[in-house]
């Protein structure tokens, strides 16, 4: 079949609906295009707000943390002070009242390794039980989480107390480790994220292959787990780390202080008579106690990354 090749500087025809006027065609704007750009930019607005709310007062504790005490009030708060007294201050911090400052961050490591770690295992273990076996009573645990997801953690706090006062646990370590096994939210996010993350064909397969229960989960199930683990272990570590009214009700030895309750004594000590007003080591203290927060998120953002490309990539 012959073909015909166009001649250099033809343009081809626009085809054209019978009936139409001859003469060039007019191209209007379209208006969701600019509909669009103004949507954008208010977004934008937005997240510009958004973003200055969120990191003021994080740029204001750092810029703070390099003032001494009188150049805390000499100065504006958002600008630096002549004298930089950082790692001065970090020095004092760690020194100041025998050290209590490391045996506070100690006690905190440790309520969260054993809490908020063991309550992600836990939330882990129980959210998978729930999502891939059946059994009778399911609707009714599903009810409870829920039902325990809804109750503030500081309505328990009393009750809690009384309970571990009967059983000798106040002003100890596990007044603040065992009530922070316990993390509803979490197990409904783990049950809810191992639905869909683990398919039952493969379950199924492995059985078939003669793998059992434990093998499977730890095997199979708990690598593609792992987004959902970061994401409760987060949670948990970020309430755990920052957890304030329980030990206050719990605790009244220093020594078992974490950095929140010892930091509020510092503060406190302002107000009391004779006492010692440190608010240049208050302010330090909290800058290195939202350093691991921040080192923690920076770390653990990759797994949530690799769980949504993987999410998108299944068929």
């Amino acid at each position: 079949m012959a073909t015909t090749t166009p001649r250099v500087g033809h343009k081809p025809r626009t085809a054209r609906h019978a009936g139409a006027p001859s003469g060039p065609l007019v191209v209007r704007p379209a208006r969701r295009a600019s509909r669009r750009k103004r949507r954008s930019a208010t977004l934008t607005a937005l997240t510009v707000i958004m973003l200055v709310y969120t990191l003021l007062p994080l740029a204001w504790l750092a810029i703070n943390a390099t003032k001494t005490q009188k150049g805390l009030f000499d100065s504006f708060g958002l600008w630096l002070d002549g004298d930089f007294a950082l790692f001065g201050n970090i020095a004092d911090t760690f020194s100041y009242n025998d050290g209590i400052f490391t045996r506070w961050l100690l006690n905190t490591v440790l309520y969260v390794v054993v809490g908020a770690g063991g309550a992600t295992f836990l939330a882990t273990l129980a959210g998978y039980g729930l999502a891939k076996f059946d059994f009778p009573g399911k609707k009714a645990v599903f009810a409870t989480v829920i039902g325990a997801v809804a109750v503030p953690g500081t309505a328990l706090a009393v009750p809690t107390f009384l309970m571990f006062s009967e059983m000798g646990l106040t002003n100890t370590p596990w007044a603040i480790i065992i009530p922070s096994l316990v993390s509803p939210f979490g197990l409904y996010l783990m049950w809810t994220f191992a639905t869909d993350a683990v398919p039952k064909e493969i379950l199924e397969s492995a059985r078939v292959d003669g793998a059992g229960e434990f093998r499977t989960f730890f095997r199979i199930s708990l690598p593609m787990l792992a987004p959902g683990i970061v994401t409760v272990l987060l949670f948990n570590v970020v309430a755990t780390w920052n957890n304030y009214f329980l030990p206050l009700i719990m605790l009244k030895d220093p020594d078992w202080y974490p950095l929140t309750l010892g930091l509020n004594s510092w503060n406190a000590q302002a107000s009391t008579v004779g006492g010692e007003a440190v608010f240049n080591l208050v302010i330090t203290g909290s800058l290195l106690t939202i350093v691991p927060l921040i080192v923690a998120f920076l770390l653990l953002q990759r797994y949530w990354q690799s769980g949504l490309s993987a999410g998108s990539v299944k068929g």
